[in-house]
Parts: structure tokens; C-alpha cells; sequence
């Protein structure tokens, strides 16, 4: 669907919008403005990364917002994030997309009232706009996080603990991923016309990619720890079982002995030579109980 939501009359330049594009709005837009064709076919493949590309007369970028999917397990480029392909000129301002988005209808509200001045004022909103879509989803992932941490000092353990960890850690260095690759997005916009304006959004860009390099460290740091103390626990429960076996192996000993079959055996023929025999079992396993307290082993 193509939508025009500005026009040179009202605001000095044009911006028209297509999302869920077809074959001839593409055609009938790129023939209007003198698009790349190449560029045409990046801006329409759903799974592309970031870019900044400048040609002649305009300036191509792909960026990646963040969706508002909630689903535990989404760790793709195409699950977390949707894409926003724009051509940039002095002139006109196209933005392409696949599926309709808040920001963009907020963005030509402000249009409207006339609150961007060029397209460079327009860009710079709707990169700081996208840039935005990722300071909730950081405050989730922060959240999850401390739960994770709690989760592995506790006794009892959810199963899935190292499995939700898995995808927490897989979506933060996605999205760290594709905040490295829009380096030159804003790198650029701030270098062409730098000021107050792109300077906030270099400003917010710098903050996300702090917070997400934070996680990252975090989730990582979370990973060893439970590593380290499954690794604990596992000794523990090794030692627990060292110690029952100390406990049973002379008492093995002396029952391995006296169950031989030897005929000449005088023990056995002793009046008390079964409570004897169970008395030495008995004061060796309350020896050995003593000797590991002294040692601080129980």
C-alpha cells in the first residue's frame, strides 16, 4: 500500500511510504525518484542486515526495529526485529517496509504539524524512532536476568533454567549485533548535517549499545556462574557419596571375610562370636563418624 504523507506543497518535500509493497508501486516509485533497481530488491528482502549505502543523488539505508514479540524462544533476525528500507534525498523521502508500524504514523502526525523542517530533520526522527524500539526490550532482558541469577542460588531448580538462558543470551547478541552494524547509519547522519538533533540520536545510540554490552557481559558471567555451581553441586553430592562409602567399606571387609565358606573358621563356633563381630562393626562406623567431624567432612 502507498501512502504520500507529505508533499512538497505543505512541507518543501515528499515523503511516500509503502508498506506491504507490490510489484508496481515499487516500479512506479522507482521510476518517479530514479531508484537503483538493485537497492529496490535489498529493500524488499525481509532477513537484511543494516546498512548505509550513498549514491548520487540520495542515500540508501536499511534499518531493523525491534518487533513486540513476546515469545520465549524467538532468536532470529526475522522473529526480533522487522526491517525499514529508506531513500534519502534533499528532496523526497521514501520509506518501504512489510508490515505497518506505529512509529511511522507518529512520525507523519509531527509532519503534519509541521514539526520536521527537511528530510534530513525527518530521518533523523525516524532513525531515533527505531533506535527507541530497543530500550523496552532492554528493560525486559534486565529483568529476566536477575531472575535467571536468582533462579541459580535457589535448591529448587526449574529444568529449563539453561535452556532459557540460552535464547536470553542469542537474542541480546542479536540485537547488540544489529546496533553494531547501524554504527554507520548514525555515524553518517551525524557527520552530514551534525546537530543538537543527531547528537541526541548518536546520544541514545550510544546508551543502547552500553546497556546491550552490559548484558552481554552479564548474560555471560550468568552462564559461568551456573556453570560453576552446577559444577559445586555435583561435587557435593560426590563428596556426600564418598563419605557413605568410607562409612561402608570396612564393614564390606569384614562381612566379605566371615561370608567365606573356609571350614576352619573358629570365630564362628564362638558362643559370641555374631554380637562380637557386630560390636567391631559398630565402633568402627562411630570412629570414622568422629574422625570425619574432627576433619570438618560432615
Amino acid at each position: 500500500m502507498l501512502r504520500q504523507l507529505a508533499t512538497k506543497k505543505d512541507n518543501d518535500f515528499e515523503w511516500i511510504d509503502i508498506y506491504e509493497p507490490q510489484h508496481d508501486e515499487i516500479h512506479e516509485t522507482a521510476e518517479k525518484y530514479n531508484l537503483h533497481e538493485e537497492l529496490l530488491d535489498d529493500s524488499l528482502q525481509p532477513d537484511h542486515l543494516p546498512k548505509y549505502e550513498q549514491m548520487e543523488n540520495y542515500a540508501f539505508i536499511i534499518f531493523r526495529i525491534h518487533t513486540d514479540t513476546k515469545a520465549r524462544e524467538a532468536d532470529t533476525v526475522q522473529q526480533l526485529t522487522h526491517k525499514i528500507a529508506i531513500f534519502y534525498a534533499k528532496d523526497f523521502i521514501v520509506t518501504i517496509h512489510r508490515k505497518p508500524h506505529k512509529l511511522i504514523d507518529t512520525l507523519a502526525e509531527e509532519v503534519k504539524k509541521g514539526k520536521c523542517s527537511s528530510t534530513f530533520h525527518l530521518l533523523n526522527n525516524i532513525i531515533k524512532a527505531c533506535l527507541l524500539t530497543y530500550d523496552d526490550p532492554s528493560n525486559h532482558l534486565s529483568r529476566s536476568l536477575e531472575y535467571y541469577e536468582e533462579q541459580i542460588f535457589l535448591r529448587t531448580r526449574k529444568a529449563p533454567l539453561l535452556k532459557g538462558m540460552y535464547f536470553l543470551k542469542r537474542k541480546v547478541d542479536l540485537i547488540r549485533r544489529m546496533l553494531m552494524l547501524a554504527y554507520d547509519i548514525i555515524d553518517n547522519i551525524d557527520a552530514e548535517e551534525g546537530d543538537v538533533n543527531t547528537r541526541d540520536t548518536r546520544d541514545l545510540y550510544v546508551r543502547l549499545q552500553s546497556i546491550y554490552d552490559t548484558l552481554s557481559e552479564n548474560i555471560n558471567h550468568l552462564l559461568n556462574l551456573y556453570f560453576n555451581v552446577s559444577a559445586q553441586r555435583t561435587n557435593e553430592t560426590v563428596r556426600i557419596l564418598t563419605v557413605f562409602s568410607v562409612f561402608f567399606m570396612p564393614l564390606t571387609f569384614i562381612v566379605g571375610i566371615y561370608g567365606m565358606n573356609f571350614e576352619f573358621m573358629p570365630e564362628l563356633h564362638e558362643k559370641f562370636g555374631y554380637p562380637g563381630v557386630l560390636a567391631v562393626m559398630v565402633i568402627i562406623t562411630v570412629l570414622i563418624y568422629f574422625w570425619f567431624r574432627r576433619k570438618g567432612w560432615l
